[in-house]
């Protein structure tokens, strides 16, 4: 899989930031206090089970931080799977400073596989439906532009990255506006010619509603499977339908089954557990 890069421009000031927070006021002081200021150190990056990788340049970054000429190669690649054990990563440099950016880079890492993993599994959950994954906006404050790069390296497509790329009218915003077209038509006369409009349903009777006034996206929000079927039947190749609410690595094949375009996970972000992953001594 080839996976196109962030850049360092992106994801630096976020690696600044955890290691000024790890450093606190006065640095690393067991570091300081144990390791010669001229000892060098060679490291192995290893997960400790199967996953994804995602996040080498975080690591990458962090050692640079402190160590501007420490030597880092990647030998399993972002987007890649690796083994438990399996060698993903090296890195040769200060001592003092690997040992100071190894919590950051690790936390960072971990954090990004453990998203690309779980993603990989819904990926491979809807495999030949046609259906494709995507990810929210429930990502952890800060880490946003990291972890939906992570659910690309898992396989899946994003949704929109904040408030200003896309319109998307939700239940809240219908109930503000007094209804479905109304909210679409305010949507319409506001919009761009390069803007995108969706709008979340939450039934057949809103799904009607919304397809009279055609807007790119409809979500059709905690749908039964039947009732996913029959908007399938009403709107496909009208618009893209999205599903969401409910979904589940024990419902997303089913719920992919219904022809449905598209199939948001929250779970991707906000429940993915973090891949082990160990830096020892080479």
């Amino acid at each position: 899989m080839s996976i196109t890069a962030l850049p360092d421009l992106i994801i630096d000031p976020i690696v600044r930031a955890a290691l000024a927070e790890d450093l606190g006021r006065a640095g690393d002081v067991t570091a300081a206090a144990c390791i010669p200021a001229d000892a060098r150190l060679s490291v192995v990056f290893r997960p400790r089970s199967a996953g994804r990788i995602a996040g080498l340049d975080c690591a990458r970054l962090a050692f640079a931080a402190l160590d501007p000429a420490l030597s880092f190669t990647v030998e399993i690649g972002d987007g890649r799977d690796a083994e438990a054990g399996q060698i993903i990563a090296r890195a040769s440099g200060g001592a003092r400073q690997i040992l100071s950016a190894e919590r950051v880079a690790l936390n960072l890492l971990g954090r990004l596989s453990g998203v690309a993993s779980l993603t990989a599994r819904y990926v491979q959950e809807v495999e030949g439906t046609g259906a494709r994954i995507t990810c929210t906006r429930k990502t952890t404050p800060g880490l946003r532009a990291l972890e939906k790069y992570a659910v690309r390296c898992g396989g899946a497509i994003n949704h929109r990255f904040g408030l200003d790329d896309a319109i998307l009218i939700k239940d809240n915003h219908v109930a503000a506006c007094g209804g479905v077209g109304k909210a679409l038509e305010r949507a319409r006369a506001h919009a761009g010619h390069l803007m995108k409009i969706e709008v979340e349903v939450d039934g057949l009777d809103q799904l009607d509603e919304a397809l009279a006034y055609a807007p790119d996206v409809i979500m059709l929000d905690n749908f039964s499977l039947a009732d996913l079927a029959t908007a399938v039947a009403r709107a496909k190749g009208k618009v893209v339908l999205e599903a969401s609410g409910g979904v589940s690595l024990a419902t997303v094949r089913a719920i992919a089954e219904t022809g449905v375009d598209v199939i948001s996970v929250g779970a991707l972000t906000h429940s993915a557990p973090a891949l082990d992953i160990g830096l020892d001594a080479e």
